[in-house]
């Protein structure tokens, strides 16, 4: 029965100098997340490194009611920004308490970092081998600090698997709802962002808003071909349609568009139709080459292959784990971001 299910807990640790802005997400992300019974399907606790009261970096203190020991019964923990790190981002190295801390967490916990929450996995060497990033302004030095990491500056979140990043600020809205929409489907998460009003997906290999010389002004942006295309996600869609609906050529027209999503046009399509064919999959009975058709991708082998891709499972084994739980399910996760990645169209 769906009432007698636990639900998945996530600690957040809060650690001195930490931005309250980021502190808040999981909670606000996570904590609207229901059941299609209402239920809460994720349990948001906080910890310090000692209960008590925490400083921010504003002109406030929280108080905390758990200690360290809180991060032993954790699913998932999350490591929000703080700007008084210490070692962790001076030498890339933990203080005693804080490795003492992170020794609660039990192996198999899903560990997510916001913005420069990410030195501390890091430092924890929890990040050695595997993509992150961070925010734009500390890649750099984040790099220099941890060579061991695969990092990458421009992204907006990173996913791999049991291990989540994100840049600064916004993007750990982006990420929590990426977690909630991996967890629990595009109708759960899509539902999050609703009544967050925020955009409900902007994938993880969408580039970060990196200071970058300013375009022409007479220069169009490429928002309307974007509009122009989600009302058009079933049909072909070629580069010199979508330029024209801007009055670009298609050389401009994949430029700017590039510079303005982080992504090339046929990638974006790809991932607003791989998004379409997940919300088919899970809310209703069609038949494969039928969501292939409304979904953009012709034919029940194309919808298999791009789903794969981005989702690292087959069509039928993401319906069924959605639909067989009432539309919630845990999926595996692909390597890296969650950009969807194809052919230009």
């Amino acid at each position: 029965m769906e009432s007698e299910k636990k639900a998945h807990r996530v600690v957040v640790l809060a650690l001195t100098g930490l931005l309250p802005f980021e502190l808040g997400i999981p909670h606000r992300i996570f904590g609207r997340a229901k059941s299609p019974a209402g239920q809460p399907l994720y349990e948001i606790l906080t910890c310090g490194l000692a209960p008590g009261p925490v400083r921010t970096d504003a002109d406030f203190a929280i108080h905390v009611e758990h200690g360290p020991e809180l991060l032993a019964t954790a699913d998932t923990v999350v490591v929000p920004a703080s700007y008084e790190l210490g070692p962790v981002h001076e030498e890339g190295r933990l203080t005693g308490e804080l490795a003492a801390a992170l020794a609660h967490i039990r192996p198999g916990t899903r560990l997510v970092s916001i913005c420069t929450g990410g030195y501390v996995l890091a430092a924890a060497g929890l990040l050695d081998g595997r993509p992150a990033t961070t925010h734009w302004a500390s890649a750099e030095h984040f790099q220099r600090l941890f060579p061991a990491v695969r990092v990458d500056p421009d992204v907006l979140y990173t996913d791999d698997g049991d291990v989540l990043t994100s840049a600064g600020v916004a993007a750990g809205v982006d990420l929590c709802l990426h977690i909630v929409r991996r967890d629990h489907g595009a109708a759960v998460a899509n539902e999050v962002a609703r009544r967050t009003v925020v955009p409900p997906h902007r994938e993880g290999g969408q580039a970060q808003f990196i200071a970058r010389p300013m375009p022409e002004p007479q220069l169009a942006t490429t928002t309307a071909a974007r509009a122009w295309v989600l009302d058009r996600l079933h049909e072909p869609l070629r580069l010199t349609d979508l330029a024209r609906q801007e009055s670009m050529s298609v050389r401009t027209f994949t430029r700017r568009f590039r510079e303005e999503s982080g992504v090339s046009p046929g990638q974006w399509i790809v991932g607003r139709r791989v998004e379409r064919a997940r919300q088919l999959l899970e809310q209703t009975e069609l038949p494969m080459e039928q969501v292939a058709r409304d979904s953009g991708f012709g034919t029940a082998q194309s919808l298999r292959k791009h789903v794969q891709a981005a989702l690292g499972v087959s069509p039928t084994a993401y319906r069924r784990t959605f639909r067989a739980v009432g539309g919630t399910g845990t999926l595996p996760s692909p390597d890296g971001p969650s950009v969807a990645a194809g052919p230009a169209h």
